[in-house]
């Protein structure tokens, strides 16, 4: 029962049965009366203002669970996306990659996979003969000049690839990228975009393997950018994994562009 309509029923009953209070137990009762009506406003304001609270709280909750299940559907996208991307590549590096049949000359394939577990910045492919190198090691952050730890790493590599078993390998050195834009300053003045750095890193470890006596003419330079992610970007361990130079060594007689008409039995 309301308090007020409490209150006049109490006040009803008194008079009705000819029983009344002193003045001063009234007033008491008043007061109560009053004290308890201010704490019911309050009461009622506060269940108001919790009501209103939750109503927030869910409309919240049902826009982020909105947010949520969009970034899921762009995730699984993405990762559909990849996986595709990732296939293709696998399927370019069955076709053409040693020519098809994923054997490296003897003993050169032992060289680089010891190679590759003295140096852990190199991942080497016994499958496909691709060859990896992580550009944070060779490279510092906006630059394309190799700096003094990875040149070891490469002078080891050019040793294996002037080798008699490897001597007939061709190379194709291609530069890669995460999806940062080039930082405002000194690097963006010499390298506008990521085509630039990606080209230019590519073309810096080739200079070197030339400069180490590997045969220019077996070597073949490209740079993709951000275009050939192996992973989402999304945190900096995947972009550091996006970062690279990778060197493919292609068997002699597969058709690779620019040397496509060097090969007599391309267009046949």
């Amino acid at each position: 029962m309301p308090i007020q309509s409490f209150a006049v029923a109490l006040l009803a009953s008194l008079i009705c049965t000819g029983c009344f209070v002193p003045r001063s137990q009234l007033a008491k009762c008043q007061e109560q009366y009053q004290q308890l009506a201010e704490k019911h406003r309050s009461q009622s304001t506060e269940l108001a203002r919790l009501d209103a609270h939750r109503s927030k709280l869910e409309d919240d909750l049902t826009l982020a669970e909105e947010e949520l299940a969009e970034l899921m559907s762009a995730s699984d996208l993405d990762r559909r996306q990849l996986a595709n991307l990732h296939n293709e590549r696998d399927r370019i590096y069955r076709r053409f990659a040693l020519g098809g049949n994923g054997q490296l000359p003897p003993g050169v394939g032992d060289q680089l996979a010891a190679l590759a577990n003295r140096f852990p910045a190199l991942h080497y492919d016994p499958a496909t003969g691709v060859a990896k190198v992580d550009s944070d090691m060779l490279f510092a952050s906006g630059d394309a000049e190799i700096g003094n730890p990875s040149r070891e790493l490469l002078d080891e590599f050019a040793r294996i690839l002037k080798s008699e078993s490897a001597q007939d390998l061709r190379l194709m050195v291609v530069g890669h990228t995460d999806d940062r834009n080039i930082a405002a300053g000194a690097s963006r003045d010499h390298y506008p975009n990521n085509w630039h750095l990606s080209s230019a890193r590519a073309l810096r470890v080739a200079d070197y393997l030339r400069a180490h006596g590997v045969d220019e003419s077996r070597m073949g330079v490209a740079g993709f950018a951000k275009y050939q992610p192996v992973a989402s970007n999304s945190t900096e361990q995947e972009r550091q994994l996006n970062r690279r130079v990778e060197i493919f060594l292609i068997a002699p007689d597969v058709p690779v562009v620019g040397w496509t008409e060097t090969i007599p039995t391309v267009y046949r």
